[in-house]
């Protein structure tokens, strides 16, 4: 039995990290995002912690798939 071809896209945004699994058609089997927070420490300034970041990129793969 073969496994089918998948593609597995991040987006990472500003705001959070979306994650889309889609076949081989382009036919989109799943979706997430997954939110993080930003800091920001002067005006015009904005900040996120990599290591939330880096967890909501696992995260919305792990909802994804």
């Amino acid at each position: 039995m073969s496994t089918p071809d998948l593609i597995l896209a991040i987006d990472q945004g500003t705001t959070g990290s979306t994650c889309l699994v889609v076949d081989a058609t382009l036919t989109v089997l799943g979706r997430a995002t997954v939110e993080f927070e930003q800091h920001f420490p002067k005006a015009g300034w904005v900040e996120h912690d990599p290591e939330t970041l880096w967890a909501s990129v696992g995260q919305a793969v792990e909802q994804a798939l």
